[in-house]
């Protein structure tokens, strides 16, 4: 699932299609226990030079998964063999704070992330991940701490997160059971972005636009 956008063709707003609908997920879980990370630290401000919300998750964390040298950091996790591949990201709390830049859901859906389980992230950083076709789960701070003993305890720790049951499901079979808000949850169903939800209502705006009044200019001069 790579990160949605919108593209304006002759005058026309599309959505994008890689914004592909969220059912159901399997994945690895891999375990950033690390509280408040700010979007400077998801990707650090020299990399947002794209053009495209494409490519940014080789700058994922950047500045902790190398060294000064540009070799891999061995001590952080991502860089860790029994996560590679992960997709499931277990944070620790406030994480996203900090700038607003949305890149920062693009460098995780780049990288592969579909999946954050955390006890609360920054508001702006949380819509975004909606926007980009990443699940935010919310936690309670105990089922988090219990989760991050489990997956530490547990090489390629893997769980299944069903959206429309609101569960995941651990290894060991029990469920966890999250809320969501109803509309974000539907959007993520249905795969669709801002302007997806806008072209819903299509027929609407164009029967709207016939009633406006053309634009006329006015000599100000001869009023």
């Amino acid at each position: 699932m790579q990160a949605t956008s919108s593209i304006f063709v002759t005058g026309t707003w599309i959505a994008d299609e890689n914004m592909t609908p969220f059912k159901k997920h399997q994945g690895i879980v891999v375990p950033l226990d690390r509280v408040n990370v700010d979007t400077d630290q998801i990707i650090p401000k020299q990399y947002l030079k794209l053009v495209e919300r494409t490519g940014f998750g080789q700058y994922l964390f950047h500045d902790w998964r190398y060294n000064l040298d540009g070799e891999p950091n061995a001590d952080f996790v991502l860089n860790y063999p029994r996560y590679k591949g992960g997709s499931v990201l277990l944070t620790g709390a406030n994480f996203g704070c900090g700038s607003s830049r949305e890149h920062a859901a693009w460098a995780l859906s780049d990288y592969g992330f579909k999946v954050l389980i955390g006890p609360s992230y920054a508001d702006i950083f949380y819509n975004n991940c909606f926007k980009n076709g990443i699940l935010p789960v919310t936690l309670e701070e105990p089922v988090i701490s219990q989760l991050f003993k489990e997956v530490a305890g547990q090489e390629g720790y893997t769980v299944v997160v069903d959206l429309e049951s609101q569960t995941i499901q651990k290894p060991d079979g029990e469920n966890i059971h999250f809320n969501i808000d109803q509309f974000r949850k539907r959007c993520l169903l249905e795969g669709l972005d801002d302007i997806s939800l806008t072209l819903q209502h299509e027929e609407k705006i164009r029967s709207y636009e016939k009633k406006l009044q053309p634009f006329q200019i006015i000599d100000v001069k001869r009023l």
